[in-house]
């Protein structure tokens, strides 16, 4: 499942720069630099509390930033609101998935197009929905809090699709799975990369995340302590064990 790696002269369509932000007076990021690529996957790595969620929160506006710049395809986001940066091509797929108990697949997918008016576009990407994720079609009229973790899974990164996304905020897509939903999971991640998506990962599985990614960044207490190609990343056991975990 590894990538070759993609062109380095890509356009950098999302960047961040000295970004800080947090909660109230809890400062959780200490002056992130971070840059995702046209047609890349980056992987953004650490232990529990390093910032990861909160760096995803605060690129598509859920965490205002206190200082620092986050840009996309040149735009400053800063001051926008979190509908008008979904607007502009960036989808979150938030940590546990949070599909909407007594709405069907169908509508839960509906929800994801609130942002498309042309009602074409809107069944086209619906059809390219039910076409990766068939499962999903299968199963349309279904209360969607009902399916399993790996299919609810699916079901929101296909809510995130609807929007016709540009960049693709993951967060620990593979949390709570079985061992072959994980790679199911990550396989699905893999083919969107391939049909063009730009994705920004948080995954808990390291080493999985990392035979996935063109591009890894290590974050501990707020700060990047490392980064640079996944290949070189996953090859240094002293990097593994010392910031992802043995």
């Amino acid at each position: 499942m590894t990538f070759d790696g993609p062109d380095k002269d890509a356009e950098v369509v999302l960047r961040l720069s000295g970004v800080e932000a947090g909660y109230g007076r809890i400062r959780a990021l200490n002056g992130i630099d971070l840059e995702v690529r046209r047609g890349q996957i980056v992987t953004l790595l650490g232990a529990n509390g390093a910032g990861k969620t909160t760096t995803l929160k605060t690129i598509s506006g859920l965490v205002r930033l206190t200082a620092g710049k986050v840009s996309f395809e040149g735009q400053d986001l800063a001051q926008m609101r979190a509908s008008d940066i979904a607007r502009l091509g960036v989808a979150h797929v938030p940590e546990g998935r949070r599909i909407l108990r007594g709405l069907t697949v169908r509508e839960n997918l509906e929800l994801g197009a609130f942002t498309v008016r042309d009602a074409a576009l809107r069944r086209s990407r619906m059809q390219e929905v039910f076409r990766l994720f068939p499962i999903l079609d299968r199963r349309q009229h279904q209360d969607g809090s009902l399916l399993s973790g790996g299919e609810q899974q699916m079901l929101a990164m296909g809510r995130a699709l609807m929007q016709g996304p540009k960049v693709l905020l993951l967060d620990e897509p593979s949390m709570g799975l079985a061992p072959k939903l994980v790679l199911d999971t990550m396989r699905i991640i893999k083919r969107l990369n391939q049909e063009g998506a730009t994705i920004l990962l948080v995954e808990q599985n390291a080493r999985l995340a990392l035979r996935l990614a063109h591009y890894g960044y290590v974050l501990e207490g707020g700060t990047i302590r490392m980064q640079g190609p996944a290949e070189t990343l996953r090859a240094d056991t002293s990097i593994v064990q010392a910031y992802l975990g043995d």
